[in-house]
């Protein structure tokens, strides 16, 4: 790891990004794209020095609150977090001025900070967003290998749920021709459904590849599914959206059960729902 200095926490949109790379090890990471222009090894994390105090300062500038999201470039439970605590501080500051959240991540860590989380929760909305790819545990552990696995991000929802924090699921992205299957989406929707989320988020079924990223998921390709990446090449040549042949398929029967669950699965009316603030009313305590 190293430390970098900068002038701003949050975007203009209030998006916030503590770290800057990734020891997670998913093979299909699109956070390695050169169009990023990450200057250093991803494996060697960027930390933002006094992220903390930088973010207290912009959010007592703000004239009113909204939802701040985090985690759309680097997980913010990685292992350095364990320590560093810079993510369980902003958080803090987030409840203490009143904003909402919405963070994404794959890790069961994201449970340390439950009790703020909750906290923020109730006076506005707290969303946990999980990205599921991969119901099979062991192929979970090739493609995503330093992460929770698939089972543990689903107790974890659960875990959520039962203290009243809404959850989306990602569901993205899907390898073509590893786990594009019926049994996998199924497995994953199943996963779902009993954890009770209020969404999820799929584009389709397939991946994204561009320079950076493409040429890391092939070297893993090459090392775990021999042949593949062969495969990869004759089918997609340099595409940058690689869709699984199945996509048709999954779609409807994602779409179907989506509407038969009542769970949100709209994309649209997804990131309407992270983006909308919410004040919640306070209940008035009789005496």
């Amino acid at each position: 790891m190293h430390y970098a200095d900068y002038k701003t926490i949050l975007s203009p949109k209030c998006g916030m990004n503590l770290y800057r790379g990734c020891t997670h090890g998913c093979i299909y990471c699109d956070s390695r794209s050169a169009c990023y222009q990450m200057s250093h090894d991803f494996e060697d994390i960027e930390v933002k020095r006094d992220a903390p105090r930088i973010l207290a300062e912009q959010l007592h500038k703000k004239r009113k609150p909204s939802m701040i999201s985090t985690g759309s470039m680097c997980d913010p439970y990685i292992p350095l977090e364990d320590d560093l605590l810079f993510t369980r501080s902003c958080l803090s500051l987030i409840e203490k001025h009143g904003f909402g959240l919405a963070i994404l991540t794959k890790s069961a860590g994201i449970l340390r900070d439950i009790d703020i989380l909750k906290a923020i929760n109730a006076k506005t909305k707290c969303v946990v967003q999980m990205t599921l790819t991969t119901f099979d545990e062991d192929l979970c552990r090739k493609l995503e290998p330093n992460v929770s696995t698939t089972r543990e991000r689903f107790h974890t929802l659960q875990a959520l749920q039962d203290a009243g924090i809404p959850t989306v699921v990602w569901l993205c992205p899907i390898l073509p021709f590893i786990n594009d299957s019926e049994e996998n989406l199924q497995g994953i929707l199943n996963y779902c459904i009993q954890a009770e989320v209020a969404g999820i988020i799929c584009f389709g079924f397939g991946l994204t590849l561009r320079q950076g990223n493409r040429e890391y998921f092939y070297q893993n390709l090459d090392r775990l599914f021999p042949g593949m990446k062969e495969r990869y090449i004759r089918a997609f040549g340099n595409n940058y959206a690689c869709n699984s042949p199945n996509n048709g398929r999954l779609m409807r029967i994602f779409r179907d059960i989506c509407r038969q669950q009542g769970i949100m699965h709209k994309p649209d009316d997804v990131f309407a729902y992270l983006q909308k603030f919410e004040v919640k009313e306070r209940q008035l305590s009789l005496f």
